[in-house]
């Protein structure tokens, strides 16, 4: 495993759009290793392949702050989703700046594993959010695309403040 290099805004490979992964084989562990290291050491909860300079639909993600619900999704792609809620999002590829964003309450996905066997996923709040956030880099779309407004310090730390109590 190694780190890579995250890419920031303002990169042309951050709007391109990722292409589907046809190859399940080392490199493509090698690099869903990486992402999830890379993830890891930036405190991120999620990263995607083309953060990373790779133009492939494969993504990240963990919620746990202990790092062990580490979801790896190869391909996905939303087909169904329910509701709608707004809240504030971040980057890791644009550091300086959070914005309010509304994105659907579940989501269900679907997906290849590492070794290209399918599944669904069922997701709700946070992950659901994550899981759109992601695929959006995956299709070019970064959040501060569909973000409402600018969050303000004050709603930034409000935020923090209600993470820290759940």
């Amino acid at each position: 495993m190694a780190l890579r290099k995250i890419l920031l805004n303002g990169d042309p490979a951050l709007r391109k759009p990722a292409r589907p992964v046809v190859k399940f084989n080392r490199r493509l562990h090698m690099l869903l290793d990486d992402l999830a290291q890379t993830m890891y050491d930036a405190t991120g909860c999620g990263l995607a392949a083309p953060q990373v300079g790779i133009l492939q639909r494969a993504v990240v993600i963990d919620l746990d702050e202990e790092g062990s619900e580490l979801i790896e999704l190869v391909n996905p792609e939303i087909i169904a989703s329910e509701g709608e809620d707004e809240a504030i999002e971040g980057c890791l590829s644009i550091p300086d700046i959070r914005g309010h964003v509304t994105r659907p309450q579940k989501v269900k996905v679907r997906a290849q594993d590492r070794f290209g066997e399918f599944f669904e996923l069922e997701t709700e709040g946070l992950l659901a959010r994550c899981v759109c956030h992601e695929i959006d880099h995956l299709q070019g779309c970064l959040y501060i695309d569909i973000m409402s407004r600018q969050a303000t310090e004050e709603e930034i730390e409000a935020a923090n403040d209600e993470k820290k109590q759940t």
